[in-house]
């Protein structure tokens, strides 16, 4: 067999980590105590959740989605509501699996974030409201808090003694 041809038979296996396509999936805005709610001067109470998935959509594509919620309240009303879905479509080939927990869960969410921070501060704009921005989220903290609860509710329950 010829060097050139023994080239050919080997296979690649250095890690790839590619963006294939980021987008939008879904986004809501709700005002409920429209238009008397832009009447109140008081400052109000803003709430943000957040979650992450993935789903696999073939061999070494995945669809990661980071969903953020952010709620502002005044005097126990709800001045808005929005709902934002920022996902991608990422390529993950010959990442080794202990590894990729992390890529999808911090790695894929930290590019992600960025798109659904704009996305959330421009609906709340043209709603009327003054800009919200949400602050920089530390995935890696958030995916160190599921393991840790995954470890304690895998954890044999304390034999009691009577």
């Amino acid at each position: 067999m010829t060097q050139d041809a023994q080239q050919e038979t080997q296979v690649d296996h250095s890690p790839v980590f590619a963006i294939e396509k980021i987008y939008l999936k879904d986004a809501s805005l709700e005002i409920p105590h429209a238009p008397q709610i832009f009447l109140e001067r008081d400052t109000p109470e803003i709430s943000v959740q957040l979650n992450n998935g993935s789903v696999t959509i073939d061999n070494g594509v995945f669809q990661i989605t980071l969903s953020v919620t952010v709620t502002a309240t005044m005097k126990e009303k709800t001045m808005f509501l929005v709902e934002v879905v920022e996902a991608g479509i990422f390529r993950l080939m010959n990442i080794p699996a202990p590894d990729m927990p992390f890529v999808l869960d911090v790695t894929c969410p930290n590019i992600l974030f960025p798109y659904a921070r704009e996305t959330v501060s421009n609906l709340v704009t043209r709603a009327g409201f003054p800009p919200v921005m949400l602050n920089p989220v530390n995935f890696e903290v958030l995916h160190q808090q599921r393991l840790q609860q995954a470890e304690a509710q895998a954890a044999p329950a304390p034999a009691v003694s009577q």
